[in-house]
């Protein structure tokens, strides 16, 4: 599995606009082949950064299967309106878990 991650800077002021969006975006990524699960958090510190995380079944589903499709022009119409500066994405493979 692989995770995706993107710390997300929202324009000030447009936070509830942002998580509004996100309402329909989210059933786009969450259709695509390979998703796994996703979570939006809203920092304490900054309220208009938010740190999206989605794990995928593999790299390529996202970066391949997601990023060059139709639904990605849908999310991208949807969201990338709000972020200021263009949020950088890493993926992350799991070294160790620690489970209680």
């Amino acid at each position: 599995m692989i995770l995706e991650v993107a710390i997300l800077d929202v324009k000030l002021t447009q936070e509830k606009e942002f998580e509004k969006a996100f309402e329909q975006a989210k059933k786009i990524i969450s259709s695509m082949k390979g998703y796994v699960s996703h979570q939006l958090q809203k920092c304490i510190e900054k309220p208009n950064r938010y740190l999206l995380l989605v794990n995928w079944e593999k790299l390529e589903d996202h970066t391949i299967g997601f990023r060059q499709s139709q639904e990605y022009q849908e999310w991208k119409n949807l969201l990338h309106k709000f972020y200021d500066p263009f949020p950088q994405v890493e993926h992350y493979e799991m070294i160790y878990q620690n489970s209680l």
